[in-house]
């Protein structure tokens, strides 16, 4: 059964939650971290699934928008943040194909090694996310 329309962007909303996650588990979210996120769901995440959001435009431009309001709020947490990633990934496991994660830990990474090479946190985040990716 195809998930829902809503479900495929919150699917959407939640990526946008652990990449936030990846580029804060240093404490320092840096422009090239965003920039990264832009490039690479510009060129990769638009092509998995062709939903639309409410505005008629690719819901995997939802990762970015959560990404955004997350760093710019005052109060975001990576670790709440990857949380409730895990969470959504438990609810709809079918969502979470080879691809698709093999693509999460592609964009983590490239998020991580965006501000003059990956860091030892986050190196240690994208580590710990991989393996849980593996675990179904």
């Amino acid at each position: 059964m195809r998930p829902s329309q809503d479900t495929i962007i919150s699917f959407y909303e939640n990526l946008g939650k652990l990449f936030y996650a990846t580029a804060a588990a240093d404490n320092v979210v840096e422009p090239a971290e965003f920039d990264a996120l832009k490039k690479i769901v510009k060129t990769e995440w638009t092509k998995v699934d062709p939903v639309d959001d409410d505005f008629h435009t690719d819901a995997a431009y939802q990762i970015e928008t959560v990404f955004d309001w997350l760093n710019n709020e005052v109060f975001s947490n990576s670790k709440t943040c990857y949380k409730e990633f895990l969470e959504f990934k438990k609810e709809h496991p079918s969502l979470f194909t080879p691809t698709i994660k093999t693509l999460i830990i592609k964009t983590a990474g490239k998020i991580a090694a965006s501000v003059s090479g990956i860091n030892k946190t986050e190196l240690m985040f994208v580590a710990k996310l991989n393996i849980e990716l593996k675990k179904s």
